[in-house]
């Protein structure tokens, strides 16, 4: 059978009608021989996000996004509409997550499963739609309370620095060249300092060294000493001073009681008493014997018989 002209022009032309369809809806991200799902979901702002861009689940690639255009409702959200592989089944309760996919790589959409018994998704199911914070987010959430803290610390830098202009004026700027210049006198006259200390080092480096040699042999024999007395019967000698010393606390107890006669002396009123009043008449009677030597003393070269006085010194007559 031979086919006419203009039939093979209409297959042609049905071909080319068929092709350019799947390949609109190829690029479009539509798979026609492939059964997928339709799934909605919807955000405020999708900057980054272009249709074609991967949906993934756990990171591997599942599907595309087919479109994306505003909710119609006036409230300016975006819907966005995801074809998905059949295959892989998860609850409707998942979520879809915008999340940036890198530096300058733009944003995709990851399908967060829900595996918590609940109805599966269907085909045009509208997923909960959430954000992940990208790393330019997290950088500007960083940034901007440290700008504010660099913008405060730059403040009080600059009132700080006008407080010092205020301190430092030019009789404060005149003090302080004048201390730093007599530091550096004082470094000098240090420096000087030291070097007079190593002269006199090294020119009485032998005096040194003979004098630590004695203190060397003093130290050796205080060592030998002290090794000597602790060597030496000290047990007996402090036994024998507390032995001497509780003796003579025993003595000055008996003294302090009227016992023996350093006690009795000590203790006794009356022999005190007798002996004041014996003092008082020994001095009683060498004053006599000063003041009338006679009534005591007798001498006579013809045998003249001496006068006699009584007590109150009276001449006794015959």
């Amino acid at each position: 059978m031979k086919i006419s002209r203009e039939v093979k022009t209409g297959i042609l032309v049905l071909l080319g009608i068929i092709l350019l369809y799947y390949g609109f809806n190829y690029l479009k991200g539509r798979d026609l021989f492939n059964s997928s799902l339709t799934f909605y979901t919807e955000y405020e702002n999708v900057e980054g996000l272009v249709p074609s861009t991967p949906v993934t689940i756990n990171g591997l690639n599942v599907g595309k996004v087919t479109s994306i255009d505003f909710k119609g409702d006036g409230s300016g959200k975006l819907k966005i509409k995801l074809l998905v592989d059949s295959k892989f089944e998860f609850s409707k309760n998942s979520s879809a997550e915008l999340y940036e996919t890198g530096l300058i790589g733009g944003k995709a959409i990851a399908i967060v499963p829900a595996f918590d018994g609940a109805e599966k998704a269907k085909n045009n199911d509208v997923l909960k739609g959430s954000i992940k914070a990208g790393l330019s987010e997290l950088v500007n959430q960083r940034l901007t309370p440290l700008q504010e803290k660099i913008e405060v610390m730059m403040v009080g830098a600059d009132d700080l620095l006008a407080n010092l202009n205020d301190v430092f004026d030019d009789k404060t700027k005149a003090n302080l060249r004048a201390s730093i210049a007599g530091l550096n006198d004082v470094m000098i006259n240090f420096k000087n300092t030291s070097n007079s200390l190593n002269t006199l080092l090294v020119n009485n480096e032998e005096k040194l060294s003979n004098t630590l040699s004695n203190v060397d042999i003093i130290s050796s024999n205080l060592s030998k000493t002290s090794e000597q007395l602790a060597n030496s019967n000290l047990d007996e000698t402090i036994k024998s001073i507390e032995t001497t010393i509780q003796n003579f606390n025993s003595i000055s107890n008996k003294i302090k009681n009227g016992e023996g006669s350093i006690g009795k002396l000590m203790e006794d009123d009356g022999l005190y008493n007798n002996l004041e009043g014996a003092s008082l008449q020994l001095e009683q009677l060498l004053e006599d014997m000063k003041l009338n030597p006679k009534r005591y003393v007798h001498f006579s070269l013809f045998g003249k018989k001496p006068k006699q006085y009584d007590a109150e010194g009276n001449e006794i007559k015959n």
